[in-house]
């Protein structure tokens, strides 16, 4: 039981008890189960006390020193904890349901098992407090410190974390269902079997977290920043990972069944195993991308980029393609075993920075592959460090057939010329009507047959509705025609039967 003593002189008000203190600093402080309901303690000096079960509900704690204090058990039901001194203060058991403590000092604090349950925690400092399976749901922790924190088991379900910082924090277990953690800060956070289901994790930092197993269905990681994350077997279905940042991630064994991953960063991250049934992954960067066994058929994979930063964009319509065209640009020995893969691949060149000329390639595209093949895009505008020469004739070579948009053209003339003499594959040159083909143009078409006539169209509509019958038919018939040119056997006869035979 409490000192009735000092809880008198405590009742006398703040100033005569923290005057009381100076003067008795080495006095053991007991007011273990007092009934301090409704007080008014702003300020008050009960470092190092034993408070265990004391009632402070409703009471006004304000900037109050609470440093090493014993509070465990005690109930703070409803009270003004704001900018009160924490530090090492124990916690464990305690009663804080509604409790305010924005900006409170809690470093170190033992809180375990503490229920916290919609306490006001804004901008209060948890940094390396002891939360073990602490009840935090629904409170407000927004631009909370709780870096090195301990929240094993923690129950954050419905908290708000918007811009908390939780560095090297522990939420191994935790429950954070519907948790707001927008913009907040978790890197080298061990987040491990944690339960995340329909949270909102707009561009949160994630870099090199452990989600090992953790549930991440239905959550919102649009825009978030996973880099070297661990999300081996995480559950990430119907998880929106839109243009999040995941290089060199780790998705063995994960759930990404109808995740968003559309636009995201996925340089050197890793697919083993994983669950990809109906996800979008168009529009996504995958240079460098690791894929093995993948489970399920994406719903959508269009447009991905497969090129470093800095190098001129290509893009393809199938992640296991895009393993694919990446090898072949980088070594010699595969570039020529692939040569003989041609049945599908059709490579568009041109010029497509001009929103208008954008346009015509994405009609152009999207209609190429209704017919089944797929599109390889190459924009000679984009910057790069490598000769495009060298990247075009590897791309013809694998190439079913090459349409190049020659209207207004710039480098176009260069690389046809450095190709086509090189590839007996057709060529099928399109222009705007309007447009006048460069000079050399009219030569490649007289000195090479597989370089079709040009043909010309006035708007999206007309090429779209002749694609087929003007461009793709001509193409494969050339292609045939080339082909039975190739399985010709070779004719020889001898010097001397040609000479007699002459004479």
């Amino acid at each position: 039981m409490a000192n009735e003593e000092q809880l008198a002189i405590l009742r006398q008000g703040v100033d005569v008890w923290n005057k009381w203190r100076q003067e008795k600093s080495d006095t053991k402080i007991d007011l273990r189960g007092a009934d301090l309901r409704v007080a008014n303690l702003r300020g008050v000096n009960l470092s190092t006390a034993d408070l265990y079960n004391a009632n402070f509900s409703e009471a006004n704690l304000t900037e109050a020193d609470l440093r090493e204090s014993n509070l465990i058990s005690a109930n703070l039901h409803q009270a003004i904890v704001s900018g009160a001194n924490l530090y090492k203060a124990m916690l464990a058991g305690a009663k804080l349901v509604g409790t305010d403590l924005q900006k409170a000092y809690l470093q170190k604090t033992n809180l375990d098992n503490a229920n916290l349950q919609g306490a006001n925690l804004h901008f209060a400092h948890f940094r390396e407090a002891h939360l073990h399976k602490a009840d935090l749901s629904d409170a407000d922790l927004s631009y909370a410190d709780l870096d090195f924190a301990d929240l094993i088991w923690a129950n954050l379900c419905r908290a708000n974390l918007n811009h908390a910082s939780l560095r090297h924090t522990d939420l191994s277990y935790a429950e954070m269902n519907e948790v707001d953690l927008r913009d907040a800060d978790l890197p080298q956070a061990n987040l491990s079997m944690v339960s995340l289901r329909s949270a909102n994790l707009h561009k949160a930092n994630f870099h090199g977290v452990r989600l090992h197993m953790a549930d991440l269905s239905e959550a919102n990681l649009s825009h978030a920043v996973f880099t070297h994350a661990n999300l081996g077997s995480a559950n990430l279905h119907k998880a929106d990972l839109s243009d999040a940042s995941l290089s060199y991630a780790d998705f063995s064994r994960a759930d990404l069944s109808e995740a968003n991953l559309c636009g995201a960063d996925l340089v050197f991250s890793t697919f083993i195993r994983t669950n990809i049934n109906n996800a979008n992954l168009s529009k996504s960067r995958v240079y460098g991308v690791n894929v093995w066994d993948l489970k399920g058929e994406f719903k959508e994979q269009k447009d991905l980029d497969i090129t470093p930063y800095g190098n001129p964009s290509i893009t393809v319509d199938n992640i296991k393609v895009a393993q694919f065209i990446y090898l072949i640009l980088n070594n010699q020995e595969i570039r020529d075993v692939i040569n003989t893969l041609t049945s599908k691949t059709v490579l568009i060149l041109g010029r497509f920075a001009i929103p208008e000329r954008k346009a015509i390639l994405d009609a152009l595209r999207n209609k190429l592959r209704e017919y089944d093949l797929l599109p390889i895009v190459f924009d000679f505008e984009r910057p790069t460090d490598k000769d495009f020469t060298e990247t075009i004739k590897t791309l013809a070579g694998i190439s079913y057939f090459v349409i190049a948009d020659i209207t207004n053209p710039k480098s176009s003339p260069l690389e046809l010329q450095a190709t086509v003499p090189d590839y007996q594959i057709p060529f099928v040159p399109i222009i705007q009507e309007g447009e006048s083909p460069f000079a050399m143009m009219v030569d490649l078409q007289k000195k090479y047959p597989w370089v079709l006539p040009t043909r010309s169209y006035d708007s999206i509509e007309t090429l779209m509705a002749a694609l087929k019958l003007g461009i793709i038919d001509p193409a494969v018939e050339m292609r045939n025609k080339l082909r039975l040119v190739k399985a010709q056997e070779q004719v020889t006869e001898s010097l001397r039967d040609y000479v007699d035979k002459t004479l």
